[in-house]
């Protein structure tokens, strides 16, 4: 005789400790792999190549691939939650980075930058990982939550661009020139990652918070897969993702400011950064230099993200967001100025992570804030797809700039741009209710 499982309430604090578990260890790991192709595509597109302005586009190729990607992981997480978002998006990097494998072994810049495209999706899936810490957050906690989250990647990021020389050592033996090394080494992390994911993220988080929201919805025994019940609502998502996004943002100022602010953000600090590597090789700074230069940058990142949470959900996410772009601003004017100093320029790298920090980690709530759970996974989707975008046009941007006017020249262009963006947000803030300024309650 069949016996119904008895169903018993869901502990949502217990869950939402093993989704911000589950995504913490996949940031550890991916960021590892997201960080040495961060390190070194822009190096072998212009060794490769022989064209600092080819350069350029390796960047814009990850960049790229990450926008690209965006909405697919959204469109996923929509269908089947955000475990199958996550897991599409960090198959797509682990594809890339073989393709890489290939293209270096080959000699071609053109098929590399082809596989980097890919990569982008080691980016797009870590992008995704912090909204999907916001699901089941009590209110007023969800730029800590995806603080957490962001900070997570920290050790992987860190760490990564430093393996870079081990893995080319690793690799010669193994029958792969030096440089295909570090994208095997991605391979690998996006593999693990991909596991993580499939096999930990269980209830799936966006799932389970679509059921609590629905006043119709049965409670849950855990040990049952609850994407077996998912309401029709989130089954039909993927089909209208693009046009959800767009309606949303049309009716959300609020929504429209935070997109702004994330994709500013992301623009500023993906061009400074994507060209520094090629900067200082010019400059005559070693691969390890380099290497610890990009590792401060990308501590920068994520290291401070829990007090940039912290600070969001309690002063308010514009007031953090201005903050990031002042930050902003003086490490673009700093790293522009720094010449051959490879001290300044890695100072003013460090502040350009932080600046990022600010405006994504507060921007990023801010979208939360605005967007009922039926519609987030679209509407992030679309955040992460416009940043991605404005930072792909940002670095070939860049590599023209630095290619005919200077590394300095680049500086002074960011910190314009975003002094312009700061004035906006000043000004188009104080049209805002009262009501829409005041943090979340915590």
């Amino acid at each position: 005789m069949t016996t119904t499982p008895t169903k018993i309430p869901i502990d949502v604090s217990r869950v939402q400790r093993r989704v911000l578990g589950v995504l913490s260890a996949a940031q550890i790991v991916s960021g590892a792999g997201v960080a040495v192709g961060l390190a070194l595509s822009s190096l072998v597109v212009s060794r490769l190549s022989g064209s600092t302005v080819i350069a350029g586009f390796a960047g814009t190729a990850t960049v790229l691939g990450a926008a690209l990607l965006a909405l697919p992981t959204a469109r996923a997480a929509g269908r089947g939650g955000r475990r199958a978002g996550l897991t599409l998006a960090y198959v797509c990097a682990l594809l890339g980075s073989i393709v890489a494998v290939v293209a270096i072994g080959l000699e071609s810049w053109q098929l590399l930058l082809a596989g980097l495209v890919l990569v982008g999706g080691g980016s797009a899936g870590n992008l995704a990982a912090r909204y999907s810490a916001t699901d089941l957050a009590p209110p007023g906690h969800a730029a800590r939550h995806l603080s957490l989250v962001v900070w997570a990647s920290t050790i992987g990021t860190v760490a990564g661009p430093n393996l870079v020389k081990p893995a080319q050592a690793v690799a010669e033996p193994l029958g792969l020139t030096g440089a295909a090394g570090p994208f095997a080494l991605s391979a690998l992390t996006f593999a693990v990652t991909a596991l993580i994911v499939a096999i930990g993220l269980r209830p799936d988080p966006f799932i389970l918070a679509r059921r609590i929201a629905a006043p119709s919805a049965e409670p849950t025994d855990l040990a049952e897969p609850i994407e077996s019940a998912k309401p029709a609502a989130a089954r039909d998502a993927g089909g209208r993702t693009l046009r959800t996004a767009w309606e949303v943002l049309r009716r959300s100022p609020q929504a429209r400011r935070a997109l702004a602010g994330i994709a500013v953000s992301h623009t500023a600090m993906v061009s400074v950064m994507s060209m520094t590597p090629v900067h200082l090789d010019h400059e005559g700074a070693s691969i390890s230099v380099i290497g610890i230069v990009i590792s401060v940058h990308i501590a920068g990142m994520y290291v401070l993200s829990p007090l940039v949470g912290w600070l969001a959900d309690r002063i308010g996410r514009r007031n953090v967001m201005l903050i990031g772009m002042g930050v902003l601003i003086c490490a673009a004017v700093l790293a522009g100025s720094g010449g051959h100093r490879v001290t300044q320029v890695g100072a003013g790298l460090l502040l350009l992570g932080i600046g990022w920090s600010c405006g994504l980690v507060s921007g990023s709530a801010m979208l939360t804030d605005a967007v009922e759970i039926a519609h987030r996974p679209a509407v992030q989707g679309m955040s992460d797809l416009l940043m991605n975008v404005c930072g792909a046009t940002g670095t070939i941007l860049a590599g023209a700039v630095v290619g005919f006017a200077g590394y300095g020249v680049l500086g002074a262009a960011v910190a314009v741009l975003i002094g312009l963006f700061a004035v906006w947000l000043v000004v188009a803030a104080r049209r805002l209710t009262p009501a829409a300024e005041r943090p979340a309650a915590t």
